[in-house]
């Protein structure tokens, strides 16, 4: 009998402990209050952390790479830096994927890796802190929403014209990093 209770606290002690690294691991992938970049996907309007992003440049076609899944377009020398552009739009689901005036790269440092990432266009900096911040909706489990961190929502204007604008923020990093992406090692 005494067997089966330490191995009844061991298995709580196990239990607990993975519902604690559960839990953190939810916590680094909860937004944060801070600057963010908005871009458009579609009709949607994301959020980025301000300080994963290097800079932003018109889009040129970059070099096709054999091979490489439909939402890697290829690659472009950026001042000697081979990277890597990702068109978001085709990674993310979205109905179409043009590419006009409005389409930018938006340059991302992850993990210490230079890589693109392809939107219809950017719309600005917004300074979000956590009252602006909702936590990210339960989808079906079909649905891989892991890499939505939070929805920010926003007071425009006031009175009868007061809308309200939602932004759904990405963990750019975890999205970059993943294992279907192919872009980092995992040694990083």
């Amino acid at each position: 009998m005494e067997m089966i209770t330490e191995a009844t606290q061991v298995s709580r002690h196990e239990s607990a402990r993975q519902a604690i690294n559960a839990a953190l691991a939810g916590a680094a992938r909860t937004a944060r209050a801070g600057e963010y970049l908005t871009f458009r996907l579609g009709a949607e309007e994301y959020g980025i952390d301000i300080l994963r992003v290097q800079e932003i440049r018109s889009y040129e076609p970059p070099t096709r790479i054999a091979n490489a899944p439909s939402f890697i377009k290829g690659v472009v020398n950026l001042r000697g830096v081979i990277v890597p552009i990702v068109d978001l739009r085709l990674k993310l689901g979205c109905d179409t994927a043009e590419y006009n005036g409005f389409t930018v790269v938006i340059v991302l440092n992850v993990r210490g890796r230079v890589v693109g990432a392809v939107v219809d266009s950017v719309s600005d900096v917004l300074e979000l802190t956590t009252t602006h911040i909702k936590p990210a909706p339960e989808l079906a489990s079909g649905i891989d929403s892991g890499f939505i961190t939070g929805i920010g929502s926003i007071q425009q204007g006031q009175g009868d014209d007061a809308s309200e604008r939602m932004l759904i923020l990405m963990d750019i990093e975890g999205l970059m990093s993943a294992a279907d992406m192919g872009l980092m090692d995992s040694t990083h």
